[in-house]
């Protein structure tokens, strides 16, 4: 059973270059998409109301910005859209599905910058860690097994990016944000493309400017995170670079089918 994850960075531009014949070969039986920025009706119709997915999107309130969206091959038996917190939600940055004994988060965890590239917005960001951190340890505390899957925004440690040094004090990289994560590690969480890849190089976002996919510098800030009860049904995880249509890769990974059950 493959569940993938993409940071689109824009779903409309993403569809003009591929995404629907990339969705259709997937292979996957849930696909989770971050930075939609379109409400559901703006979609061409073969994503909005897919003949062969069954899809639910979460827009910003704000046109042209983040939202999240889940094309998934069964009906979820639950859907939830919203944290509670109206701050948050307005941003159209979450949805929880389940399917049996299986709930899957996608999340679109905020960037620290500001308008001004100054770290402003760092403390929405760590709250937002925290927010989600609270749904799904409920969820985990309840017997669900939990998928977290999504742009989290942030290489955790030095290994994730090409170059730690010089990202120091740059959003996605900062102390904070990394104490963050690693709280969610130390709580139990799995990183799933950790538990089968333990090297460097591995990247799933690159800047825009220059050269930097072809030369992979890059960081690893896309992940599907695995709470401890799901460990024995994992069965591998992956970064697709080769794919394109976003400054963006799909990561993902492979789940015994009885994950459901």
């Amino acid at each position: 059973m493959r569940v993938l994850s993409w940071n689109v960075n824009g779903l409309r531009a993403s569809a003009k270059k591929g995404f629907r014949a990339w969705l259709s070969n997937s292979g996957a039986e849930i696909v989770g998409v971050q930075e939609v920025r379109a409400r559901p009706e703006q979609l061409p119709e073969d994503l909005r109301d897919p003949d062969d997915w069954h899809a639910h999107f979460v827009p910003a309130e704000r046109p042209g910005y983040a939202g999240v969206g889940l094309f998934a091959a069964r009906a979820p038996d639950s859907q939830l859209a919203t944290l509670g917190i109206p701050r948050f939600d307005v941003e159209g940055r979450v949805q929880l599905a389940r399917f049996g004994r299986l709930t899957v988060v996608n999340a679109y965890f905020p960037n620290g910058n500001g308008r001004d590239r100054d770290n402003s917005r760092v403390p929405y960001k760590l709250d937002f860690y925290r927010a989600v951190f609270e749904l799904v340890q409920r969820r985990r505390r309840a017997g669900q097994r939990v998928l977290v899957m999504g742009d989290f925004n942030t290489a955790v440690r030095e290994l994730d990016l090409a170059r730690p040094k010089q990202n120091k004090n740059t959003s996605g990289f900062l102390k904070e944000e990394r104490d963050e994560l690693e709280r969610w590690f130390a709580a139990g969480w799995l990183d799933s493309f950790r538990e089968f890849e333990g090297g460097g190089g591995h990247y799933s976002w690159w800047s825009q400017r220059g050269t930097a996919r072809a030369r992979n510098v890059g960081w690893r800030i896309d992940y599907i995170l695995a709470s401890p009860n799901l460990r024995p049904f994992l069965r591998g995880a992956f970064i697709q670079p080769e794919v394109q249509g976003s400054d963006h890769a799909p990561v993902g990974v492979e789940l015994d089918p009885a994950v459901c059950e």
